[in-house]
């Protein structure tokens, strides 16, 4: 019973582990993950890390997924965002991971998350985030003297995947510049989620390119 409870003990510390990585869930107690979902998420993760071909100017060097800095951001403001940084919709999850890459631009950030759906799932979650994003015109902090405000508007894209649906942000984070383009593309059974940050502005061109590159991975 003793050795049991060891490797089960074991088993949740590598399951956490790849959470901190952005490759799966964990919970307490509770069963983190199965083998194939595991597998699927480092598949997942090579892919991101070695497949696209980057705009010129960012680091082909995959980083640790992005921490969004927008905590204070509504319950549906969030759901969208934190499809980037790791923790996409988990009905019918079956893998995900999410890497970042430095750009050369002062502040300049490219965060992709990807996600694997069962049964016709990464659609419907495709609707939910439009859904929460059109109820999620502003984004504002907690304290009204926090300097935090962003608007949201239209961001036109080509057209990527079998959907996609975009926006970008601006306005001020903490007072300072801040600029965020935001790229959801469904892809088969697989959502990709974008993010490209920059303080003060980001080049929406270069945003196009990040987009095609890892909607093209998904294919």
């Amino acid at each position: 019973m003793a050795l049991i409870g060891k490797v089960g003990i074991i088993g949740v510390a590598v399951a956490c582990g790849l959470l901190a990585a952005g490759l799966t869930r964990c919970g307490g107690q509770e069963a983190v993950s199965d083998g194939g979902e595991i597998q699927q998420s480092l598949r997942l993760r090579a892919l991101l890390s070695k497949e696209p071909v980057l705009p010129d100017g960012f680091s082909g060097r995959a980083r640790a997924a992005w921490r969004s800095p927008l905590t204070t951001a509504s319950q549906a403001c969030r759901a969208v965002l934190d499809a980037a940084t790791g923790h996409p919709p988990t009905r019918a999850l079956e893998g995900h991971a999410a890497v970042s890459f430095q750009g050369n631009v002062l502040g300049e950030l490219a965060a992709v998350g990807m996600a694997v759906y069962a049964g016709g799932e990464a659609q419907g979650h495709l609707e939910e985030l439009g859904r929460a994003l059109d109820s999620c015109p502003k984004l504002r902090g907690a304290d009204p003297a926090s300097g935090t405000r962003l608007r949201l508007s239209e961001l036109a894209l080509p057209r990527l995947g079998d959907e996609v649906v975009s926006r970008q942000l601006r306005g001020r984070l903490n007072g300072y510049p801040y600029a965020l383009d935001l790229v959801l593309v469904r892809q088969g059974d697989r959502l990709v989620s974008l993010v490209h940050t920059g303080i003060g502005t980001v080049d929406a061109r270069r945003t196009v390119e990040l987009a095609k590159a890892f909607a093209g991975v998904a294919r």
